[in-house]
């Protein structure tokens, strides 16, 4: 780890280092979800970086800091995904050497990149912090040099990129909402913006699954929680950076937490309005918004957009957790008569209301209704919860008895 102190003039020498092979990210604005939640949106589209994330910035950073004879022995590190791809890409280029451990739970799209791109994989843990302990161990047995994800202040400089290019896209931002794992991002981000516009509000979100930032900041030192599962699995981090802590107590001016179901809502609707592809990290901001906790109603707000590095078998499950968030996939029980027509008069209602069928699973044997009854079990595809409301409306007055 490396505890030099960071100014702005850091971020900046940053950002040349790295320009001729990281370009500013695009950072437009969305038409769509600015109407949805009554402001003027832009988007930081660092999931379309080479590696997929942002985090491609401050892995090059160090490497380029690196002096010849560390370059020499080679690189190791320890990431959850993102981490890993950008030190794997960043070092292939330059001609190190390069060791990742990763969780033994890493997404397979995140480990099959990071091998492509070149570097030694080692599947270690249930966590990033698992993780990180046996990176550790492996580097002082053969000497390579250790390159934290957040905790170095040549990674925060570089991270830090991303704040200094959102001030020259969006002058006049007034909001700036930013994903929290370790704290990298949002340290470097908070020091670009908030020492060149203190007056811009600046938010950081955190899984509520794993709310380590949240919870040092409550305690006003750093604390270490048990690990836990998030499909944000990017910023499941147990506990804080000693670097990046004093950063975001000192820059960040809200820190909220988002729950699973939101943040897959959010990726849903990027996918969905803005055809863009986020993982659950780099959803959190959009889900924040979404679920109330952070209010931008009739402000200029950037969100950045920090990954968009997800399995695809992953994305499915995610996408149709979503798809029932949102009231368009619903699994309802219906009881009614058990006689001859009656499920083909079910059936014939829900036709009449645009509902489409999914799955019918019809069981008289293991369920616990009255002889003479049925109860069938619906899953079916809505239009959203007004047309689910409409569909409850209708078959209760038809006689039917529904139950979610």
């Amino acid at each position: 780890m490396v505890t030099s102190t960071l100014g702005v003039e850091d971020l900046v020498a940053a950002r040349a280092r790295i320009a001729d092979a990281i370009g500013d990210s695009p950072c437009p604005r969305s038409l769509s979800l600015s109407e949805r939640y009554g402001c003027r949106l832009h988007l930081k589209l660092e999931n379309l970086q080479p590696t997929g994330s942002f985090k491609g910035r401050g892995a090059l950073n160090c490497l380029l800091m690196l002096p010849p004879e560390e370059r020499a022995r080679g690189v190791s590190a320890a990431s959850a995904g993102n981490h890993a791809q950008g030190i794997a890409y960043h070092a292939r280029s330059l001609g190190i050497a390069a060791r990742v451990v990763m969780p033994l739970g890493t997404p397979l799209a995140k480990v099959s990149a990071t091998r492509r791109f070149g570097a030694e994989v080692v599947l270690h843990g249930s966590n990033y912090d698992e993780a990180y302990l046996h990176a550790r161990e492996l580097s002082d047995q053969d000497g390579r040099v250790l390159i934290h994800a957040f905790d170095d202040a040549r990674v925060i400089a570089g991270q830090g990129s991303v704040g200094l290019e959102l001030l020259e896209q969006v002058p006049d931002v007034q909001d700036v909402i930013v994903p929290v794992g370790g704290g990298g991002l949002i340290g470097g981000v908070g020091l670009a913006i908030k020492e060149r516009r203190p007056d811009v509000r600046l938010i950081g979100v955190q899984s509520a699954a794993l709310p380590s930032m949240r919870e040092s900041l409550a305690a006003g030192a750093i604390q270490a929680l048990p690990p836990a599962v998030t499909i944000a699995d990017g910023i499941a981090v147990k506990r804080p950076g000693e670097l990046t802590f004093p950063l975001v107590q000192r820059y960040v001016d809200e820190l909220v937490t988002v729950d699973d179901e939101d943040v897959a809502t959010a990726i849903m609707l990027l996918l969905e309005r803005e055809k863009t592809l986020a993982e659950g990290a780099g959803a959190v901001g959009l889900a924040a918004i979404h679920a109330g906790v952070v209010d931008v109603q009739g402000r200029k707000a950037a969100l950045v957009i920090s990954g968009g590095n997800i399995d695809m078998t992953f994305l499915s499950r995610v996408i149709e957790r979503g798809l029932v968030q949102d009231g368009r996939l619903i699994q309802l029980n219906v009881r009614m008569t058990d006689q001859p027509g009656c499920l083909a008069a079910l059936t014939k209602v829900l036709g009449e209301l645009r509902v489409n069928v999914l799955q019918i699973e019809h069981n008289r044997a293991f369920r616990h209704v009255n002889l003479g009854l049925t109860e069938v079990e619906l899953a079916l595809e809505t239009r959203g919860q007004e047309h689910v409301e409409e569909l409850r409306r209708v078959l209760a007055e038809r006689g039917y008895e529904v139950h979610d």
